[in-house]
């Protein structure tokens, strides 16, 4: 539960933020603030949490890592409140609505803190209270920039008391953690208490729901890998007998005088192994025929072997990856921390918006987007790319159309336009024959044929490109795109 309007209070008289300044700001999560304070040389962490069911504000002694990516909030609040000085701090009566005013030198603002479990928010506001942003906006509640945000009404009458926590029940067990070498539980601030009880037991961003989230992932994910690589290594088992196959095709030459028109099988002397054999035969062909059916399968299979030890090898990479994250994810003692760790893992794929058709890679901070036929070359090329963004395509021969996006006073690597290059052909026409020349120029240097079927360009200003199929890179690209996927 979340805490409750005399836990805020409780909370707020320790925290005595009055006087401080805000030092940095850093946003771990979308539902989660940490504000850094410093006052009469005491520096404090103050946490902000407004998930459901958790909603809380207290001080914590814990590290909050950053978000991978900067997230748009905390950037905002950095640009505008970063070395502020709250003038004061208060509930709003008993509404669990915390208002800090803030001085910034030539400019004044009202940070409001929602903590409701069901519409917790943060928003900044002017000394009018005109809304510049907020941590989650809704347009309903005019809790968007431009909006105007009234304050709660504070009852007069009076309210249902609402008891303050002693987080007992946490006693026993913090007693046998290391903590309790440095200070003994009844020594411990009520800040202190939210801050173990919130991350041990909260129904989110606690260590002991989030572990059990991980599980999951973890038993989701490591179960498919091992059946695909349990597939792959059968398959490779069968490759392996590929050598019998070119040797049934040499005893069937051996034998061919013998074998008689609709024969299925022939029954011979294997002169490696001096036994007798049988073997199947296709009755529609000849001895011959036969012979060569079984020499291009042999062909095939192993050609298919380089490949194949090559996904095996991927495959066990992946696996030992996610054991590897999966550990660090047990051993991990912060919570916020493993929340981050678990955010791009346990989005469900029917949630995830795709912005655009193809396929996309981000290798080495070049980004690359790939269309696989005509109404995808077509999308792109419409409302995806842009005039300094390279195109690629095989000279002659239809197939898709790759993009490498423009990066200012970046020359594409040679390594980039090589991957770039194997992709156009692999999603062409030309990839049976293993190579293909491309043309490839500048997006802006494209115009689109009079009458032309979808998607149809006709280049200028176009350099050549000769690729022959590289079966390592294309492996390497295809498992960059299944990890950036979450495959």
């Amino acid at each position: 539960m979340s805490l409750n309007c005399n836990e805020i209070n409780a909370a707020l008289s320790e925290l005595e933020l009055e006087g401080a300044f805000i030092q940095d700001i850093i946003q771990p999560g979308f539902d989660t603030l940490a504000l850094y304070t410093y006052k009469n040389s005491t520096a404090k962490t103050v946490l902000i949490c407004t998930a459901q069911k958790s909603c809380r504000i207290n001080e914590t002694r814990r590290k909050i890592p950053k978000n991978e990516k900067p997230l748009r909030f905390m950037e905002f609040l950095k640009s505008r409140i970063k070395g502020s000085k709250i003038i004061s701090c208060r509930q709003l009566g008993l509404e669990r609505v915390i208002r800090l005013d803030l001085d910034h030198g030539e400019e004044n603002f009202i940070m409001y803190i929602r903590l409701w479990s069901n519409a917790g928010n943060i928003i900044l506001c002017d000394i009018t209270g005109k809304v510049l942003d907020s941590m989650f906006r809704r347009p309903g509640k005019d809790e968007v920039t431009g909006g105007q945000y009234t304050e709660p009404e504070i009852k007069s009458e009076p309210v249902k008391e609402f008891p303050v926590r002693d987080f007992s029940e946490l006693e026993e067990e913090y007693n046998q953690s290391e903590q309790a070498k440095y200070k003994a539980f009844s020594e411990l601030s009520f800040n202190e208490k939210i801050d173990l009880f919130y991350s041990e037991h909260a129904d989110t961003l606690s260590r002991e729901a989030l572990l059990e989230k991980a599980e999951k992932w973890f038993n989701e994910h490591h179960t498919k890998l091992l059946t695909a690589l349990s597939k792959l290594e059968q398959k490779k088992k069968d490759f392996e007998n590929a050598e019998q196959k070119k040797h049934q095709g040499d005893l069937i030459l051996s034998y061919a005088s013998e074998i008689k028109p609709g024969m299925n099988y022939l029954e011979c002397l294997d002169y490696a192994t001096n036994q007798t054999v049988q073997i199947k035969l296709n009755p529609k062909l000849n001895a011959h025929e036969n012979a060569h059916a079984l020499y291009d399968s042999y062909k095939k299979e192993l050609s298919g072997m380089e490949q194949l030890e090559q996904d095996i090898q991927l495959s066990k990479d992946k696996i030992a990856r996610l054991e590897k994250e999966y550990a660090a994810i047990q051993n991990e003692k912060n919570p916020v921390r493993i929340e981050q760790m678990l955010r791009k893992d346990t989005k469900p794929k029917q949630q995830e918006k795709k912005t655009h058709p193809g396929l996309d890679f981000t290798i080495d901070g070049w980004y690359i987007l790939v269309g696989r036929d005509a109404n995808e070359n077509d999308e792109l090329l419409r409302h995806h790319v842009r005039g300094n963004d390279m195109w690629f395509h095989t000279r002659d021969c239809p197939g898709g159309y790759v993009f490498v996006k423009y990066r200012a006073g970046k020359t594409i690597p040679l390594e980039i336009m090589l991957d770039a290059g194997n992709l156009a052909v692999y999603y062409s026409k030309a990839r049976k024959n293993g190579k293909a020349d491309l043309y490839y120029t500048q997006v802006k240097h494209l115009r689109r044929a009079k009458n032309g079927p979808k998607g149809l360009v006709l280049p200028s200003q176009e350099k050549n490109l000769s690729i022959t199929l590289d079966q390592k890179r294309l492996a390497r690209l295809d498992a960059i795109h299944q990890e950036q996927e979450g495959i």
